[in-house]
This record gives structure tokens, C-alpha cells and sequence, in this order.
């Protein structure tokens, strides 16, 4: 499933930045938002409102960030947004008696 998510949440930064800013391949687990991709909080706003159309209410970003201090903030990276989603997805497909292992169209 995180290689999934990953690669959903890659291409929605992809659409936020700009390929030309932003290779797909160049995007991994480790990958910083602050750091490494120097989003700005226009960009959060933007992904924000991407991970809500794509996995619904309960990814909810602000709130995900609310929980964190400015250091875990700046220091978060792809990895915990991938790790937070697929808790997330998981914690819905268990409520929906769906199967994890399920394709969500």
C-alpha cells in the first residue's frame, strides 16, 4: 500500500510544483517538504486539498500538521505524510469492512 500512496502523493506534488521543478523519481520516503522540496504553505494548502479529494475528510493535512511542533514540522518528510495516510486508509477500509488489499478507484 505505501508504495501506492507514495507514488499518488508524488504526483500530486508533481501537480503542485510543476514537473519542470520536480522530478517524479527524484521523490522518496525520505524526501523533506522543507528541506528538499521548499514547499511553501500555498503548496500545503494545495496538497491539503488534493489528499482531501483523493482519500476524503479523514486526511485531513492541517490537522495532521496541528499535532506537531514547528521543529517535527519542518523536519517531516513523505515518508511520515505516506505512514499518516496509510493509517488513515486503513483504519477507513477497517470501518468499511473492505478488504486492505482492495484497489480504491
Amino acid at each position: 500500500m505505501a508504495p501506492d500512496i507514495l507514488a499518488e502523493i508524488t504526483g500530486m506534488l508533481v501537480e503542485i510544483v510543476g514537473d519542470e521543478y520536480l522530478l517524479a523519481e527524484e521523490v522518496t520516503m525520505k524526501t523533506t517538504f522543507n528541506e528538499d522540496l521548499a514547499l511553501e504553505s500555498v503548496e500545503f494548502v494545495a496538497l491539503a486539498e488534493l489528499l482531501h479529494l483523493r482519500y476524503g475528510p479523514e486526511a485531513d493535512l492541517m490537522e495532521f500538521l496541528a499535532e506537531k511542533d514547528m521543529d517535527a514540522i519542518l523536519a517531516m518528510s513523505v515518508g511520515d505524510l505516506v505512514t499518516h495516510i496509510g493509517r488513515i486508509t486503513h483504519a477507513s477500509l477497517a470501518r468499511s469492512g473492505a478488504s486492505p488489499a482492495g484497489s480504491a478507484g
